[in-house]
């Protein structure tokens, strides 16, 4: 049914640009499908475990409270017991079905960016399907993790799977997994722009992968269109609208960028810490089930303690913004949830980690706007923006992601008031956290991916051209009427490898190599019966002007190792060859000297 329908919809288009559009608006149904149901199994489920069960009552922002009823007994304790059991059942699936996946990145998304750049865009269905649903019990049980890690691996499960059905290219399976990944943010979050753009930016610190836009967009769309269907167009938030007024405020806003670049590095410098230094440790010694279950069981512990570090926290984060929370406790959940992350995720639990950096993001940025509304209230007038912005300025500065979350910001808030300092803050957040990055897999920009080698071959070898490096002068030409038994004295006189054939107009009409003669060499009774019109292989030539480019895909299509330089203005007089080796020593000597 899935794939009939996928066919279904790809056999409306015609032509490259209709073929993508078909393609992506696929990825975007199937990926939309898959964040309804993530998103459905997730609230319900954690209404059920921790409302119910355990017996807390968490704040929910205004655009998710969907399952309503009485709390059930207080039975805190229950809290660790369940973390610790979704981890060692986590680490026994992740061990038994999904092996070669530890060790993927920092999260879904980082797993994600890896499979981009150095698995081919491949993530295997079985991957995608485990590490969602362990995600989901991670999360409903109190879990310190995001939503959309999980998600969008899953969204890029479902576009490496269309890719694969539909026999695409290596670089097409890319794009089609990022048009999966924008597909499931733009859906989970609300933000069909914003999940676009984080999408195709996140998997570089300095640059974007622009093919992916049309794609990445149409799935967003339709992915968000499908689950506003089931949840409405309400934003995740139900708060005032926000502007920005006073050009005073703008030193206030960049005192806030400061502090949270500050908690940014402390974000991702405790996690590195209990990651590799704590729980990597205890994974090699007890093995990795062991180590998760260990994750669970401190996670359950700081949640039982304080329920603002439990799940995602987004009703914590809307009581932040209206002025609800008190600006200690702010600090003092902006720590917590550090902590309480970093161990959930660094001991291997499945979850994201873009939305608790939204949430510190969000704590840090409420902490210098209400602090500063304290002390400045004539200039700083809602201080409640300033965790709009905190949200967005933090997470650009740790992912080196500048556009797709403000955008998200925006979007989840449906207002542009702040877009101002908004800018000004993710801008000097990215200045001050050059250094560091929230996903092990991010990569500088186009140059550092191998998944752009192959650009990156081209846009050396255009440069240079065929008459800096062919070998000018006399090249041993054959007759098509040749026999073998002339061929062998020719052979013996020169140390050629390569011939190429004339008819007897002095057009050129083939090409025989050492490789093509090596089998009858030695058939002394084929001597005169055999000419070499019978053993040449398809012509190939260079002009001077030709770039090395051209000359690479013409000795790849025809594997031979000379192909002969002809006259510009006479297309059959060779005036020399150009070797295999000449063309990959150029390449060797322009990168060398490119990255000196």
């Amino acid at each position: 049914m899935f794939t009939k329908t996928i066919k279904t919809l790809y056999s409306m288009f015609h032509g490259q640009t209709m073929r993508w559009i078909g393609l992506s608006l696929g990825v975007g149904v199937f990926s939309g499908l898959a964040a309804v149901l993530f998103f459905t199994g997730v609230e319900y489920l954690k209404f059920v475990f921790i409302h119910q069960f355990a017996g807390f009552t968490l704040p929910g922002p205004a655009g998710e409270e969907i399952f309503h009823g009485p709390a059930g007994a207080f039975r805190p304790w229950l809290i660790p017991i369940m973390t610790t059991a979704v981890g060692l059942a986590s680490g026994w699936l992740i061990m038994r079905f999904i092996p070669d996946s530890v060790g993927g990145g920092t999260d879904g998304t980082d797993a994600t960016i890896n499979a981009f750049h150095n698995k081919e865009g491949k993530i295997p269905p079985l991957v995608g399907l485990i590490k969602g649903v362990t995600a989901m019990f991670t999360i409903v049980t109190g879990g310190s993790a995001g939503r959309e890690g999980p998600i969008s691996q899953m969204g890029a499960t479902i576009g490496c799977y269309i890719a694969d059905k539909f026999k695409l290219t290596t670089k097409e399976r890319r794009i089609m997994l990022l048009a999966g990944a924008a597909g499931g943010l733009g859906a989970i979050f609300r933000a069909p722009l914003g999940g676009a753009l984080t999408a195709i930016e996140v998997i570089y610190k300095e640059d974007f992968e622009s093919e992916a836009v049309l794609p990445a967009v149409i799935s967003s769309v339709i992915a968000y269109s499908l689950f506003s269907l089931f949840f409405g167009t309400t934003p995740i938030f139900g708060i005032p609208e926000f502007h920005f007024t006073n050009a005073l405020e703008l030193p206030f806003y960049v005192l806030m960028a400061f502090f949270c670049s500050f908690t940014g590095w402390f974000y991702i410098r405790t996690f590195e810490f209990i990651k590799f230094k704590v729980f990597e440790p205890l994974s090699l010694k007890l093995g990795l089930m062991w180590a998760m279950g260990l994750g669970g069981l401190a996670m359950g512990l700081l949640g039982m303690t304080f329920p603002q570090l439990l799940t995602g926290g987004y009703g914590w984060l809307e009581l932040a913004i209206k002025g609800e929370l008190a600006v200690s406790i702010m600090l003092a959940i902006l720590v917590g949830k550090t902590l309480a992350t970093s161990v959930t995720i660094g001991s291997g639990m499945s979850g994201g980690m873009f939305a608790p950096a939204l949430f510190v993001g969000g704590m840090s940025g409420g902490f210098i706007g209400f602090l500063s509304n304290k002390y400045f209230p004539d200039i700083v007038t809602q201080p409640g923006g300033y965790v709009l912005v905190g949200m967005a300025a933090f997470f650009a500065g740790v992912a080196n992601a500048p556009i797709g979350p403000m955008i998200m910001v925006c979007e989840l808030t449906q207002g542009y008031g702040l877009l101002a300092p908004l800018m000004l803050a993710s801008v000097v957040c990215i200045v001050l956290g050059k250094k560091t990055s929230l996903y092990e897999n991010q990569v500088e920009n186009k140059f550092e991916s191998p998944a752009h080698i192959e650009d990156m071959t081209i846009n050396v070898l255009e440069g240079l051209y065929v008459k800096d490096y062919f070998r000018p002068g006399r090249v041993t030409t054959l007759e098509e009427g040749t026999t073998l038994k002339a061929l062998t004295d020719i052979i013996v006189g020169t140390n050629e490898l390569y011939f190429p054939i004339k008819n007897t107009e002095g057009a050129i009409t083939g090409m025989l190599g050492m490789k093509d003669v090596r089998k009858v060499l030695y058939e002394t009774c084929l001597f005169d019966l055999i000419v070499v019109r019978d053993l040449a292989g398809k012509p190939a030539t260079l002009v001077p002007k030709d770039d090395l480019y051209t000359a690479l895909m013409k000795f790849v299509d025809t594997d031979y190792g000379q192909i002969p330089v002809v006259h510009p203005e006479s297309p059959h007089t060779i005036i020399g060859i150009l070797n295999r080796e000449d063309v990959f020593n150029a390449y060797k000597n322009a990168i060398t000297i490119a990255t000196s």
